[in-house]
Parts: C-alpha cells; structure tokens; sequence
C-alpha cells in the first residue's frame, strides 16, 4: 500500500526498522551504564552528595530564591520583547519606506549582536549612567540584553509568520472595504498567531536559559549562580549540577507543554478558522469604530 507521503514499509523494511529500534536501545542503555560507572568510580553517587537536596535548607537558602529570580528575570523579559518584538514585525511590513528602514536596522542591529555583550553593555551603562542599586542592577542588565535581542528575533518571526499566510487572504480583506489597519487586526495576525506559536514558544524556552548568562558573568542570583554557592558549601558540583538541569528541562516542559494546549485551543476557536468576512461584518466593524470615534468626540466636546 502507498500513501501521498511514503510508502508503507513491507515485511522486510519493518524487520530492518525493529532491528535498528534494538540497537539503538542496546546503545543507549551502554551508554547509561557507563555513565553509571563512572560517576560511581569517582565516588559522585554516594548519599553524602545527594542528601542535601531532602533537606528544606538547600531548596530554601538557595535553589528556590534562585528559581523564582529565574522567573523574574524571564518573566519580565517576556513580558516586554513579545508586544515589542510584534510592533517591530509588523513595523517592517509598512508601506511606509522609512518605517520599514528604521525598523529594519533596529531589528538587524541587535539580531546581530550576541546577547551576552549587550547584558554587559547594559550593566556598564547602569554603572555609569544611571543610580541603580547594585543588588538591582544585574536583574536590569539581563532584561535589558534580552529584550534587546529577543525581541529583534521576536520580530523576525511575527513577520514570518504574517507572510506566510496567503496573499489572497489580504487582498480579499481589501476587497470587501477592510483598511490596512483592520487586515492586520482582523484577518492576518489572528491566523498568523497559530503558525508563529511554536517559534515563539521556542525563543521563550531560550529567554529562560539565557538568564545563565546574567548569573555567571554579572552575578545575577538566577538559579545557575546559586547552584555554585550550594555546591561550594556542600561539596556536591556534579549532583547539583544535575538537579538544576532537572529543574530547567521540568520548567521548560511545563512552558512548551502549556503552548501546545494554547496552539490547540487557537486553531479551534473561531478567530483562528481563517474564514473570510463577509460586507455585514465589515460595516459592523467600521460603525463600531465610527461610533467609537463619535463618542469619544462627543465627550472631548
């Protein structure tokens, strides 16, 4: 039997295909178990190591306040890169040249630079030009590097995003009376949302670990940093290096998992179905918004 796609493997392909499934079982358990033994040989497996993680100090004094500046920190830069990452997007789809110029560059400019740099840039212009405190400081350099750069890639994919839908999808917008505003608003980003989540979701998983960055070069208390004081207090580097890798594959799961229900929810709700307006609901809109301008006249007389 052949499919659009490929064809059905026969007998003999599938004999192959349980084969190669075996082997690579066979690989990865060899390759656990060597991992087995040789942190067992380097004596990483004694209980001495591990028994700080059941204990409510090491979650209190340093893994959890190192978890929730995590979050501040990406928390925040989320918060700000996203609306600014689509006003830049959307930007470099005017009509208008110098719009499109500007935020280009901008876009261009920060896309180019690595994120690191512009956290340390960031914490020197605090330094010198600003009164932050210094406990405050490395959170304001990291927001700063990453929304800089976030939101430049952000943007990137907002347009992306809005040019991969269909041109008739436009012009068939324009064609019942729609003005350039209200396609975006209207018709576009609305489709574009459900084929730009999983790269936005992407980029915020990378949000989440370049906090690091902050903590190892600028001393910001995100959750690597206080894996360092932990392990220097506990003599346990390679076990606690190994529960925040945990910690940050539980988070990242929960994020990525919460924007596959977001993604599933959005293609089944209506404003996500790319059907096409019809002249009732353009004059609704449009008298919605004359209505809206008229009330707002009224009140400013």
């Amino acid at each position: 039997m052949t499919s659009v796609l490929y064809d059905t493997p026969g007998p003999r392909a599938k004999r192959r295909n349980v084969i190669f499934s075996v082997v690579f079982f066979v690989l990865l358990a060899l390759f656990l178990w060597w991992i087995w033994r040789a942190m067992d040989d380097k004596k990483q497996l004694e209980w001495s190591l591990w028994e700080p993680f059941t204990t409510s100090q090491a979650w209190t004094t340093y893994l959890l306040p190192g978890l929730g500046d995590t979050l501040k920190g990406a928390a925040l830069s989320m918060a700000i890169a996203l609306p600014l990452g689509a006003l830049f997007g959307i930007s470099r789809l005017s009509d208008h040249r110098w719009v499109r110029g500007i935020s280009g560059t901008v876009v261009e400019f920060f896309r180019a630079i690595p994120v690191l740099l512009l956290m340390l840039f960031a914490n020197e212009f605090y330094v010198r030009y600003t009164d932050i405190s210094s406990e405050q400081r490395p959170l304001y350099a990291v927001v700063t590097g990453l929304v800089l750069y976030n939101a430049s890639v952000l943007a990137e994919i907002v347009r992306a995003g809005i040019l991969s839908l269909p041109k008739g999808q436009s012009e068939a917008a324009l064609a019942v009376g729609l003005r350039k505003s209200q396609v975006m608003t209207y018709v576009l980003l609305p489709q574009a949302v459900t084929a730009m989540l999983p790269a936005i979701v992407s980029q915020l998983v990378v949000i989440v670990k370049d906090t690091a960055l902050g903590g190892v070069m600028l001393g910001f208390t995100e959750l690597l940093n206080s894996r360092s004081t932990l392990a220097a207090n506990y003599a346990n580097v390679i076990p606690s290096f190994i529960v925040v890798a945990v910690i940050y594959i539980v988070l990242n799961f929960i994020l990525t998992s919460f924007a596959s229900w977001l993604e599933g929810r959005l293609r089944r709700s209506k404003k996500s179905t790319g059907a096409v307006l019809g002249t009732d609901d353009v004059d609704d809109i449009n008298a919605g918004e004359v209505g809206g301008t008229a009330a707002t006249g009224a009140r400013g007389a």
